[in-house]
């Protein structure tokens, strides 16, 4: 079968354009695609981290509150069950996560107890009594049936509960009972709502996952797989203490993109052995690559059809060129250097030339678009900030830097002390009015090489560079203006708010070789500052000042 030649050079130059759009659409895809899932793969990995983190971080709250009260002579010496109830109740008025609590005897007897719930009951061959004869006891989430019928759940659903309990010892140093709690396992909920809500502009349908270490049981998650287990390669990578994310289809048939950890415990908390799995659905994660890639493919469609129809018309007078052009296209195609051939004098095949000159530079441009994409991933939307991505690529290159010269790191880890007040009396949008002012008088504190980021809600990371000789010195005149600053009254809506600001400090590599756990460590140092009295700045170091 032969053709006339504008119609071969139509059909063949078509072919061309289309077959030039769909590789480069190929290879743009594929690329964006894989930085997409790199980017929101580590973010989840982080997010999964820090639910972990904060979940560990409760239950030793709560532990400690317990073991605190066993310390009090009204426990250690039980004179007046009425006393006991007393401060039992108020505990749970203070803390209603606290659902239950009661103190025992030595037989399990209960004294006292919130609300009068089981006074007078033997609970002595329950695990919360017995494992807590020697020392404290923490217990998975499990069901408790008899508590569930006398305590009110209006929700229907049935409840689940943590157990807290620890020995209670008498001035005599011999074992007088136990104090025994239950926490609802719903305040997971409100850790879960508190890790989703700041990521709801930037994250779509994420779920969050807590799976029990026995039986690798699902605690928390959607309502269809609570109470079944998850088996999956990423369980088993959390469990052995690895901080990663994968792409992964579960039991309902679809792919997510999931980041995963384990809950190692916090300080003298050793842990349950959570699973932590934080996923997104693929369609979910993909979707501005797949956009993307379609305008790529749309543009190439109506980019072939016009470059065909002006093919057709100048047929006779662009087969040389035309040919010059085909080449060059195929060199593009082929990944090697090359630039579509500008012809003149004859004007249509001039239009042409330069009509595919500009599809390349569009082309070459939605690449650099999706760089521009890179580039916001790594930034705070609410403050322009460097986000956490940018934090640890900061850490990665400032700890070569670092490497064999006289200077040092040092890492303020900082939140605001009264911005939940504004947030709830000004609202929101005043509350991320005064984000975007902290930010403001932060990266004016600092100098240009060093990095000031958001972490999320009303925490701040500061990284300076400081001298090997004195940072510490250093760092607590920066702390000092930090707090200084933030201590200056904002002008909000015409209102003037005032805040404050807690500082945590640790410093690299003095602290630690690893600048992550130099993070950590100055995280655990504003947990210091906020115990010390709030607005002030402590350092975790082994520096001398």
């Amino acid at each position: 079968m032969s053709f006339r030649l504008r119609t071969f050079f139509t059909l063949a130059f078509a072919g061309l354009i289309i077959v030039l759009t769909a590789l480069l659409s190929l290879i743009i895809g594929r690329e964006s695609s894989k930085e997409i899932e790199n980017t929101i793969g580590s973010s989840l990995a982080e997010v999964s981290y820090q639910m972990a983190e904060k979940l560990d971080y409760f239950m030793w709250s709560r532990a400690g509150e317990i073991q605190v009260l066993s310390k009090l002579d009204t426990f250690r010496s039980p004179g007046s069950p009425a006393d006991v109830r007393r401060l039992l109740d108020e505990l749970k008025t203070n803390f209603p996560v606290f659902t239950w609590a009661g103190l025992t005897d030595t037989s399990g007897k209960v004294i006292a107890s919130t609300d009068g719930i089981l006074t007078g009951a033997n609970i002595a061959e329950r695990p919360v009594f017995k494992n807590a004869l020697a020392k404290s006891f923490i217990g998975d989430v499990h069901d408790a049936k008899l508590l569930a019928k006398l305590l009110p759940h209006p929700s229907g659903e049935p409840l689940q509960f943590v157990d807290i309990s620890t020995p209670v010892f008498g001035k005599d140093g011999k074992l007088t009972g136990v104090l025994a709690a239950h926490l609802s396992w719903e305040w997971s909920r409100e850790v879960e709502k508190s890790i989703l809500l700041p990521l709801e502009n930037r994250l779509e349908k994420l779920d969050i996952i807590v799976i029990s270490k026995k039986d690798n049981t699902v605690i928390l998650g959607p309502k269809s797989m609570l109470g079944k287990p998850l088996n999956s390669n990423m369980t088993a990578e959390a469990q052995s203490g690895k901080n990663h994310w994968e792409t992964a289809r579960y039991p309902d048939g679809k792919s997510y993109l999931t980041g995963y950890a384990y809950g190692k415990g916090y300080l003298t908390y050793p842990g349950l052995g959570w699973s932590i799995l934080i996923r997104q659905p693929v369609e979910v994660a993909f979707a501005s690559a797949d956009k993307l890639r379609m305008m790529i493919l749309m543009t190439g469609i109506i980019a072939a059809v016009l470059f065909a129809a002006l093919g057709w018309v100048v047929a006779g007078w662009v087969a040389g060129p035309l040919s010059q052009i085909a080449k060059a296209a195929d060199r593009l195609r082929r990944g090697e250097p090359a630039e579509i051939p500008h012809y003149k004098h004859i004007r249509d095949i001039e239009e042409l030339s330069s009509s595919l000159r500009n599809l390349v530079a569009d082309l070459t441009h939605t690449e650099d678009k999706l760089g521009e994409m890179s580039v916001l991933a790594m930034h705070d939307k609410l403050t322009g900030l460097p986000n956490r991505i940018a934090l640890s690529d900061f850490l990665s290159q400032a700890q070569r830097e670092v490497t064999g010269r006289s200077s040092t790191l040092t890492i303020l880890y900082m939140d605001l002390d009264g911005f939940k007040a504004v947030n709830d009396s000004l609202g929101h949008p005043s509350g991320d009015k005064l984000l975007q002012l902290v930010a403001q008088r932060l990266k004016e504190v600092v100098r240009e090489e060093e990095l000031v980021c958001r972490m999320g809600g009303d925490e701040f990371v500061i990284v300076l560079c400081t001298s090997v000789h004195k940072p510490l010195t250093e760092a607590k005149v920066v702390a000092d203006r930090i707090i200084n600053s933030i201590n200056q009254p904002f002008e909000l809506d015409g209102q003037r708010v005032a805040i404050g600001c807690s500082i945590g400090g640790a410093i690299y590599p003095a602290d630690s070789p690893d600048p992550v756990e130099v993070l950590n460590q100055a995280d655990e140092a504003l947990y210091l500052s906020k115990g010390a009295g709030k607005n002030c700045a402590t350092f975790i170091s082994k520096q001398a000042v």
